[in-house]
């Protein structure tokens, strides 16, 4: 039997890599859906574990190709996007997959895989606290005003997913997912 999808998204900086870390911690047979990108390794990161990192002209001949679910020019020649391979590849060993993606992106999965996929919004408790969390992890890399702007516009599309999580203290965040994901595998 094909395994089922949990979609990740939100804001950048509001915590949905840690919560995603903790649920692939607890006994959910999930496995981590690697998404492409054209933007630059960060310090740590690993091609293959943290993403796939092309160039965007490779991007853009996987997307010619059709070897995409879902991808989104997220920031000028800053593509991110999943490969049908890689969700297929986990799906087909039984494994439920979890997705760390963008707004647009998660909800394009979602309505793919319809009932097979559970949508999560991971919410910053606001928007200033957003900010001082971005600036706290400020490496050089991204631009803050853009990444919080980005965010503002990405909170309005909230109504669209299945449940939301409010991050605005951790261990509770990490409880009120687990649950949710819990039900929805129990279905």
């Amino acid at each position: 039997m094909a395994g089922k999808l949990i979609i990740i998204s939100a804001p950048s900086g509001s915590g949905k890599t840690t919560i995603i870390k903790h649920l692939l911690s607890l006994d959910f047979k999930l496995e981590f859906s690697v998404s492409a990108t054209s933007r630059p390794i960060r310090k740590g990161e690993e091609h293959g574990k943290a993403y796939y990192f092309l160039s965007a002209e490779e991007f853009k001949s996987k997307v010619k190709n059709n070897e995409f679910l879902e991808f989104e020019e997220v920031y000028k020649d800053t593509f991110y996007g999943t490969l049908k391979s890689e969700v297929e590849r986990i799906r087909n060993k039984g494994n439920n997959v979890i997705f760390d993606v963008d707004i647009v992106g998660g909800l394009n999965i979602k309505k793919f895989y319809g009932k097979d996929a559970l949508a999560i919004f991971i919410k910053p408790p606001s928007v200033e606290e957003l900010r001082k969390r971005l600036d706290a992890r400020q490496d050089g890399t991204i631009n803050v005003d853009e990444r919080v702007e980005k965010a503002r516009l990405e909170m309005l599309s909230i109504d669209e997913f299945d449940c939301i999580v409010v991050n605005d203290e951790l261990d509770r965040a990490k409880s009120d997912a687990a649950a949710k994901v819990s039900d929805f595998l129990s279905k």
